[in-house]
């Protein structure tokens, strides 16, 4: 079976580790990941979301944290602190920078993104397909109120928001830079048009699942996928599993519930994502023209992470 995932960072991550732990023997598993969270900092490229599943399937992550290299060590930022080099914000461990090294090496000597993830995989053996959502720059921002006095109105890369306000500053909209002129990788494509289900995981459904679907290329292509498209509620009991998705999900007018977020996907019958819906027991939603089920949805470990997978298969005949 040909399994495609629509995946984020952390949550996407542990996802996929329940996706490997229910594969039969032959089975492939492709992830198309998010790349908006993206960034340069002091002259290299980081990609959060790609290194957090590349790490956590490849038994690299600091388990306490959930991104990041275990056993981390901090002395390069120790020094970038020291010479007062901005941003000091957002930290890059002395094991991480290796892997940033390396990427924007290759990506300066003109392979394209998913070349190079293909080749840092290689060392970590992560047992599934990581496969940028584009191999071009884009980059989400947020249209943020500073805190000047008065205040004043500017967009900020979502990293700033995020690590460095906690995204406590309330968001206005969000914008993916370089977007317009993208276009999907070509085997993020050829992933969604050959797979026979296409499982969309609980990560932030504003910044990491809409900005994935929203590549050029990438809505048609999942409109035509041949198989069922089954998506996993990140909201359980009208709070976010992880992270701060409230306020990304407040920026853009939807409502923190199961059923708020499967409405706002919609159906793919009718121009939406979704053909099946999971939501947590006691989160009923009413999606028109989605098929919704209730299941446990607590990734504690990846054999329950594998037992809603199981029941996303079942939800898409497969």
């Amino acid at each position: 079976m040909k399994v495609t995932v629509l995946v984020g960072g952390v949550g996407g991550a542990r996802f996929l580790q329940g996706v490997k732990a229910a594969a039969a023997p032959g089975d492939a598993i492709r992830a198309v990941v998010n790349i908006g969270d993206d960034i340069w900092l002091h002259g290299l490229r980081v990609c959060p979301d790609l290194d957090t599943c590349m790490y956590t399937l490849g038994a690299g992550i600091d388990p306490e944290r959930g991104w990041g290299r275990a056993k981390e060590t901090w002395s390069v930022r120790e020094e970038l602190e020291a010479y007062g080099a901005d941003p000091t914000w957002f930290g890059l461990g002395d094991r991480d920078v290796a892997t940033h090294l390396v990427r924007t090496r290759m990506l300066r000597a003109g392979y394209p993104l998913s070349q190079v993830t293909a080749a840092l995989c290689h060392r970590w053996a992560p047992g599934v397909d990581l496969i940028p959502a584009s191999d071009d720059r884009i980059e989400t921002h947020v249209v943020v109120d500073t805190g000047d006095d008065p205040p004043q109105r500017k967009a900020i890369h979502f990293q700033e928001w995020w690590v460095r306000h906690r995204a406590a500053l309330p968001a206005h909209s969000f914008a993916s830079v370089g977007r317009d002129q993208a276009t999907a990788c070509p085997d993020a494509l050829a992933a969604v048009a050959d797979a026979d289900v296409v499982l969309v995981a609980p990560s932030n459904p504003v910044v990491s699942i809409h900005t994935i679907v929203d590549v050029p290329g990438m809505r048609p292509a999942l409109a035509a996928a041949p198989g069922r498209i089954v998506g996993v509620s990140p909201i359980v009991g009208g709070q976010a599993v992880r992270g701060m998705a409230e306020a990304c999900l407040a920026a853009v007018e939807v409502p923190v519930s199961a059923e708020g977020v499967g409405r706002w996907y919609g159906a793919r019958s009718t121009g939406g994502l979704l053909d099946g819906w999971l939501v947590a027991p006691g989160d009923g939603a009413d999606v028109p023209g989605v098929e919704v089920r209730e299941v446990p949805l607590m990734m504690t470990d990846p054999d329950t992470t594998a037992a809603m997978v199981r029941a996303a298969y079942e939800v898409a005949g497969v």
